[in-house]
C-alpha cells in the first residue's frame, strides 16, 4: 500500500507498505545482482549504511545458483540473511542487452545463457514463476526493452507485445500467490511502461498499464542510448499519466543529478550500479562533486574521502590510505569505497526526504546540484557535466 504524504510540484514524498516492511520514498536501491554487492560488502553492511532495499536479478540468479535453490532454502531473504524488502527485476533487460543471441516470439524470448552458451527460454510465466521461487518482495513484469533509436514501428508492435506479456504475469502472479507452497503469498507486481523516445507510444502505454491497478509503475527503456535530456522529456510526458497512488520507478537511472531531476519529475524508487561499479575503480561521490582517489595529488591526503561523512571508509581512514589500498591491489580498498558510494545514495535520498518534509526540495535540489560543480576533475578520468550527469571525459 502506497501512502501519498507530501507533494512539491510533481515532486512525491511517500511511503510504502510491504510484508517485508515499510519503505520511505524517494529511495535508492542497492543492486545486489547475485545477491551480492560487487567489493565485499555484506548485507549486515547494508543495514548499517541506511538501505533500505536491495535488487536482485532474475536472470542472473536462475542461473546461478538457480531459483530451485534458493526456494528450498526459504527464499532470498533467508538465503541472504536479510530484513530489507527485496525487488527483483523481470529479466526483460537480459532480453535487450543479448540483443546478438535472442529470438523474440509471441510465447517468449529464446536466447543463450552468457555463462555456458546452453538454450534459455523466458516469457511472462517463467518469469514469475522463477521470482515467486525467490521470493521477492516486488516481481517487476516481463517485457521487452527496445532500444531507443529504434523505428516507431517496431516500437509499438514491441510495447503492444509488452503489455499482453503483462496481462499473463498478473493472471500468473495471481495464480502463484494463491498456492499453499508459495513462499511469499504476498508477492507484489510492478509494470513498467515503455515506448522508446516516442511520446505518443509512451502516454498511450503508460494509460493502459495504469487501468490494470498494479502495486506500483516503472519507466523502462531508459539509460539505452537516448541523451539526458530527452530522457527527462519521457519523465514529463508519463509521469502525469501514472498512478499517483501508486509509488514510480526510473529503472537502472542514477548518477545524484538524475535523481535530483527525476525526483522533480514524480519518480520514487532509483536504482544503479554507478556507487558500486565506479567505486570498485576508485572514483567517489561527494557533496561538491567527483573525486578520483587514484590521483597522485591524494597521495599524502589524510582527509577523509569527504569531510562530515559518516560512512565506515570516512570515519577512520584517509584518502592517502585508501588510495594506497586500491594502487595495491587490496580489496579493501574497493570494499571502503563501495561503502562510501553507497552511503551517499542512501543518504542523498534521506536528503531529499527530509526536504520534501519540509517544503524545500526545490530550494536543495539547485544548491546540491550547484555543488556538486566545485571539485576541481581535470585531471580525472570523468568530468562532471550538471546537466547529464557522470560521463567518461
Amino acid at each position: 500500500m502506497y501512502k501519498l504524504l507530501k507533494k512539491e510540484g510533481m515532486a512525491k514524498r511517500g511511503e510504502f507498505e510491504t510484508v517485508h516492511g515499510t519503505i520511505q520514498t524517494p529511495v535508492f536501491m542497492n543492486v545486489a545482482t547475485v545477491a551480492a554487492i560487487k567489493g565485499g560488502v555484506s548485507t549486515e553492511d547494508l543495514e548499517q549504511i541506511g538501505t533500505q532495499v536491495v535488487l536482485s536479478n532474475t536472470y542472473h540468479l536462475h542461473l546461478r545458483p538457480g531459483d530451485d535453490v534458493i526456494y528450498k532454502m526459504g527464499g532470498l531473504h533467508k538465503f541472504m540473511n536479510c530484513k530489507q524488502p527485496i525487488l527483483t527485476d523481470s529479466g526483460g533487460f537480459q532480453v535487450f542487452s543479448l540483443s546478438e543471441n535472442r529470438k523474440i516470439r509471441e510465447e517468449g524470448v529464446y536466447f543463450r545463457s552468457h555463462i555456458d552458451g546452453h538454450k534459455l527460454f523466458m516469457g511472462p510465466e517463467e518469469s514469475m514463476r522463477i521470482q515467486s521461487h525467490i521470493a521477492s518482495t516486488i516481481a517487476m513484469a516481463f517485457d521487452e526493452c527496445p532500444s531507443a533509436r529504434a523505428e516507431h514501428e517496431y516500437v509499438k508492435m514491441s510495447v503492444d507485445r509488452t503489455t499482453r506479456w503483462l496481462v499473463r504475469c498478473k493472471k500468473e502472479m495471481d495464480r502463484l500467490n494463491s498456492l499453499p507452497d508459495t513462499i511469499n503469498k504476498n508477492q507484489m507486481l510492478f509494470g513498467i511502461n515503455q515506448g522508446a523516445i516516442f511520446d505518443d507510444l509512451r502516454i498511450e502505454h503508460a494509460k493502459r498499464i495504469a487501468d490494470m491497478d498494479l502495486d506500483g509503475y516503472a519507466v523502462g527503456g531508459l539509460a539505452v542510448g537516448e541523451s539526458h535530456e530527452e530522457m527527462y522529456h519521457v519523465l514529463d510526458v508519463v509521469t502525469e499519466h501514472l498512478p499517483k497512488n501508486k509509488p514510480t520507478y526510473l529503472m537502472g537511472v542514477g548518477t545524484p543529478a538524475n535523481i535530483l531531476e527525476a525526483v522533480d519529475r514524480g519518480i520514487d524508487f532509483f536504482d544503479c550500479v554507478y556507487p558500486s561499479r565506479n567505486g570498485r575503480h576508485g572514483h567517489l561521490y561527494t557533496k561538491k562533486g567527483h573525486l578520483n582517489l587514484l590521483n597522485a595529488k591524494y597521495e599524502l591526503d589524510d582527509r577523509p574521502i569527504e569531510e562530515g561523512c559518516q560512512c565506515p571508509a570516512c570515519r577512520r581512514y584517509s584518502r592517502s590510505y585508501i588510495r594506497h589500498l586500491l594502487k595495491s591491489g587490496e580489496m579493501l580498498g574497493m570494499r571502503l569505497c563501495v561503502l562510501h558510494n553507497l552511503y551517499f545514495y542512501n543518504h542523498l535520498t534521506e536528503d531529499i526526504r527530509k526536504a520534501l518534509d519540509e517544503g524545500r526540495f526545490k530550494e536543495f535540489k539547485n544548491k546540491t546540484l550547484e555543488g556538486f560543480k566545485e571539485y576541481d576533475t581535470e585531471d580525472s578520468q570523468f568530468k562532471y557535466d550538471i546537466a547529464k550527469g557522470w560521463k567518461k571525459g
